[in-house]
């Protein structure tokens, strides 16, 4: 097994911490989709979470990061590449360039109704799929998966929030380069909590692209009596784009954070 910067970092802060990481493949209606997991040592079984990655070119710092993060604290984390992301036929195209195509020849308005088209039905069935895959995994407590997920992923979150039957959630700056540019994205956010299933945790940096969604959505879930929570950090960098990275690259800081949201709502952990 490769271990990567991060993870060599735990190691010397946890001497007695080893981990699993394994490729796996899983089935999302007619495609095949590569996932990474990440798994403390041991039989089990253990809590989980589903990684939902943003829309980067290459999501792998993110996930590579974060594995060990989860494993260190005796979480499996499984991160599904989505349609798009993966290697194996039929690919699909990047999402990015889907939003970007529609954009150029319909604007604005075009680009936002791209966007929805894919996260909702096409990128969500595939989250939910790769939920299916790891409640049938004997080292994962079936009624103790959450789910992360951080920029569109974020956004792919609170929309499992609604579908899916996760102990708890966490959107991390979800929607916060959309949020303006995208009343239907502003919509959906919202339907989607106001009916959520499952309570969320809201966190973003101080100097991310825009706080409006954790913090309009988290008074949502309020005004709906529904559990949540909402943390805007200090400022992580010195841009934007480094403060959206907080929420993959600044674990040090929020995870204490994240895990005792998940001690709070993921009652009764194995």
């Amino acid at each position: 097994m490769t271990r990567t910067i991060p993870a060599l970092i735990l190691l010397l802060m946890f001497p007695s911490f080893s981990f699993t990481k394994q490729v796996v493949t899983f089935p999302s209606g007619s495609l095949r989709l590569h996932g990474i997991v990440f798994r403390p040592e041991g039989k089990g079984p253990f809590p989980a979470v589903v990684y939902n990655h943003g829309s980067y070119k290459d999501p792998t710092e993110a996930i590579e990061i974060l594995g060990p993060v989860f494993a260190s604290r005796g979480w499996v984390l499984f991160a599904p590449y989505r349609r798009g992301r993966d290697s194996v036929p039929p690919r699909g195209r990047f999402i990015g360039d889907e939003i970007a195509a529609a954009r150029k020849t319909g604007g604005l308005p075009a680009a936002s109704t791209k966007m929805i088209q894919l996260l909702r039905p096409d990128h969500l069935n595939d989250q939910l799929a790769a939920l299916a895959w790891l409640k049938t995994q004997d080292f994962v407590a079936p009624d103790w998966i959450a789910v992360v997920g951080n920029s569109f992923g974020g956004i792919e979150s609170v929309l499992a929030a609604e579908r899916g039957s996760y102990c708890a959630a966490v959107d991390a700056s979800g929607g916060a380069e959309s949020w303006t540019l995208s009343p239907e994205l502003q919509d959906l956010m919202t339907h989607a909590v106001r009916n959520s299933r499952a309570p969320i945790f809201f966190f973003q940096a101080a100097n991310d692209y825009d706080l409006s969604p954790s913090r309009e959505l988290s008074a949502v879930m309020k005004d709906a009596r529904k559990a949540y929570e909402v943390k805007i950090y200090p400022a992580y960098g010195a841009s934007a784009e480094q403060g959206h990275s907080f929420a993959y690259r600044g674990s040090a800081v929020w995870a204490d954070g994240v895990f005792g949201f998940f001690e709070k709502h993921c009652k009764a952990l194995p």
